[in-house]
């Protein structure tokens, strides 16, 4: 079983959002017996907390249900998720800062290194804007999650034979 562990700083917009439109790219590839996803914050303060309402009202308009109760990531998580992916280059900074001996960095990247279509640098923080900014997160998210799928087909083409 392989495990994608998505990473925001609050995780009630961006992270769960990543869950779950990965979670929809798994299933529409039959492959959900053999990937698992998590999300994750940088920070506590939402902990226990749903998704963000308005950008759980954009994802079901897409077809994608956010299910995930905020939490912090831990450093167990290092061991626990096969990919770490975050959403922002803060995001991928706090990370790697707790990652102290290095050991697990190859495992940490940005959710846009995994764009074919858009050219965007980080996913940005809908929070504080309009509509559109959660649009624009799901477009990014669902380019993205696509190429992340192709990236993890070819690093572990043994197990999708």
């Amino acid at each position: 079983m392989l495990k994608i562990l998505f990473v925001c700083m609050g995780n009630i917009c961006r992270s769960p959002s990543g869950e779950a439109v990965m979670n929809g790219v798994i299933d529409k590839a039959g492959l959900s017996d053999l990937i698992k996803c998590d999300s994750a914050g940088t920070i506590a303060y939402h902990e226990g907390e749903k998704a963000d309402s308005r950008m759980k009202r954009h994802a079901l308009r897409r077809g994608f249900n956010l299910t995930s109760t905020a939490r912090k990531i831990r450093f167990n998580d290092f061991e626990r998720f096969d990919y770490i992916i975050t959403m922002d280059k803060a995001n991928y900074d706090d990370v790697l800062a707790m990652d102290t001996t290095n050991e697990y960095s190859n495992k940490v990247s940005m959710m846009t290194d995994y764009c074919t279509k858009y050219d965007a640098d980080e996913v940005p923080d809908p929070y504080y804007g309009g509509p559109e900014g959660f649009e624009n997160v799901l477009d990014l998210l669902e380019d993205a999650c696509a190429g992340l799928l192709e990236k993890i087909k070819k690093d572990n083409a043994t197990i999708f034979l």
